[in-house]
Formats: structure tokens, sequence, C-alpha cells
């Protein structure tokens, strides 16, 4: 009996500890080079915490993922972008966030706040936002020569420019050209949009979201499209990098972190969204991935001269004609379907 009890008291033992360590991770899901390695290692230090880091490199892919784990396997964490938190959202994906948990939150700009694809916040906050424009490399393309999307059509792009791995950006280009907005639902348009992109393929070299600054950086492409961050990043390491909001408009978007029904961690996902909207952490990641903060307090921290890099962060003029994008509903079937042959005449 007193070699079973003691047997019992180790098992015991040894569940607890077992349990404690699943208690201590903090399972991440996140877009390709999105978060500094230096956040996630204070962020360990500080609570104990171990961060399981995953990434993505569209929407779509996070999405799919996300709707086919089951609840052993599921994230704590995910960084979706406008749109798809509406989605995610309508279809019961997401867990209420509890502000009350939130340290922060008030630093947060209002007018990033109780937006058209998550009113009230009640199921995301603002990670980072930004834009989608055009980026082109000044050693081999005028600077000035550039100024809007239907300009990437010129026949000297033959095979040298860079299009994003993103399914709505892209057909935003083509619906912008056109004169649509590119939240447009109508199966006419989006039609009309594709076969206006089947004319730009022949210039494309590569989708890439991935790290779409690289084929720049390494000379193999030109001229194309690219994030603001991505953007800001490349001119860092070659000053040639321009980045060019298009007159037709960018597209806007905004990265959120929500919570997943499935969570297995939620306090800890807590803990990481509060440490995030401290003012320094905000700050640390704006300044080096390249990217606007909504945190005002990270914001009033951050030096004037990145304060006033319109790659980052637009004046009123970079923002003339640009769009959020928005969930399309059922259209996004019609978007599927034509970015599908789009990529297949590219391939």
């Amino acid at each position: 009996m007193k070699f079973r009890s003691l047997l019992l008291c180790a098992a015991l033992v040894l569940a607890s500890l077992s349990t404690f360590a699943a208690d201590k991770v903090l399972y991440l899901y996140n877009w390709s080079e999105y978060l500094p390695e230096s956040v996630i290692e204070g962020f360990e230090k500080e609570t104990g915490i171990k961060v399981v880091y995953a990434t993505f490199d569209s929407n779509e892919a996070m999405y799919a993922k996300l709707r086919l784990v089951d609840a052993k396997n599921s994230y704590d964490l995910v960084v979706p972008s406008t749109y798809y938190v509406s989605k995610m959202r309508k279809e019961g994906l997401l867990a209420p966030i509890d502000k009350h948990k939130l340290v922060g939150f008030d630093k947060l700009d209002p007018k990033l706040l109780n937006r058209f694809f998550d009113p009230g916040n009640e199921y995301s906050v603002p990670y980072l936002w930004g834009s989608t424009g055009i980026a082109i490399n000044t050693d081999e393309v005028k600077p000035g020569s550039i100024t809007r999307w239907v300009d990437l059509w010129r026949p000297e792009f033959k095979d040298r420019l860079l299009l994003t791995n993103d399914m709505r950006e892209v057909f935003h280009v083509g619906l912008r050209v056109l004169g649509y907005s590119g939240n447009s639902t109508d199966p006419k348009q989006i039609e009309a949009a594709y076969k206006k992109l089947t004319t730009l393929v022949p210039n494309v070299r590569v989708y890439d979201s991935e790290a779409p600054r690289m084929p720049y950086l390494e000379g193999e492409t030109d001229a194309g499209m690219i994030w603001n961050g991505e953007a800001f990043q490349a001119h860092g390491e070659n000053p040639a990098i321009e980045y060019i909001y298009p007159e037709e408009g960018a597209a806007l978007w905004m990265d959120s972190l929500v919570i997943p029904k499935r969570a297995r961690n939620v306090e800890n996902a807590y803990r990481f969204i509060n440490y995030v909207l401290r003012p320094d952490v905000g700050k640390a990641i704006s300044e080096e991935i390249g990217y606007a903060t909504p945190n005002m307090g990270s914001l009033a921290l951050l030096d004037v001269s990145l304060r006033n890099n319109r790659t980052v962060y637009p004046n009123s003029m970079d923002l003339k004609n640009t769009e959020f994008q928005i969930d399309v509903g059922d259209a996004v079937k019609v978007y599927e379907k034509y970015w599908e042959l789009l990529k297949a005449g590219r391939d």
C-alpha cells in the first residue's frame, strides 16, 4: 500500500508539472517577419511563458488552417487583416475580447477603433496598420516616372514586376485601374479586373508575400507591389528602393490581435496583448519592421524622423483615394475563381 501511495504521489506530481508546463506556453500565429525577435524574447523573459511561433503568408492560408485545427492544436493568438476579422467573427471562430483584462487599450488611436469590420472592438485589438502600394528601384526606373497602378502595364517591365501573393490586393489593382472599388462585389466588375490583370501577367516575375522586399534587393524585380513596411525595410538596406502611393489609391489594411474560440491558453494571450500594448513595446515594433502603430503612447516615443516618414506614416494626400479592405461576402467565391485562373495563366 505504501508503495502504491508513493507511485500515486509521483504520478500526481508529474501530472501537475505537465499541466504547469502547458500553462506556460503561448501559441502565436502571425504574418511572416511581422514581430521582432526582441519582443518575443522580452515577453518570455518577463513572464516565463514560452512563445511557440508559427507564420503564414496570406489571410486565406491562415483562415484555412484555423478552421481545420482542433481544440488540442489550436492557436492562442492570431493576427488577421481587416476583412478577415469580420469574416471570422461572423463565422463564430473568435472569442470575445474581455476589455477588463486589457491594460493600455485606452492608448489606442480612437480613429482606428470601432471600425466597420469589428464594431466596438468586441473581438479584436489593433496591432499595426499600413498600406499596399508601389515600389520601384530608382537605379533601374526613373524617379517620378511611376505614379499610378496602370504604369505597371508598361512593356519595359516585362518579367520585372512583383505582385504580392494576395488575391484581394492584386484584384484591388485591377479594379482601381478600371475605376471600380477595390471592394467590388459585382461579378462583372471582378471579371473585368481579371481580364485586365491577364494583360499584366507577362510583366510579372514573381508573386511574393513571404518577404516581398527581397526580390527588389536582389535585383530580381525593378517595380511592382509591396507593403509599406517591407518598402521601409528595403530602403534601409538600399536607398534606391522607393515607395509610391498610386494615384488610383493604395489598399489600406489593419492587422489585429484576436483570440480563437478554441484557444488553449487564453490568459497567456491576454498577457501578450497587454505586453504589446505597452508604449515602449509598440515603439520597438514600429521602429524595427516599419509599419504604423495604432498606439498613441508608442507614437509619442518615436523619433521625429520616423513619425514624419511618409512610407510608414502617410499624410492626407497620400491617403487620397485609398480604401480599407472589407469583407465581400459570397463574392469572395468569384474572386477565388478568377484568382486561380490568373495564377494558372502565370504558370
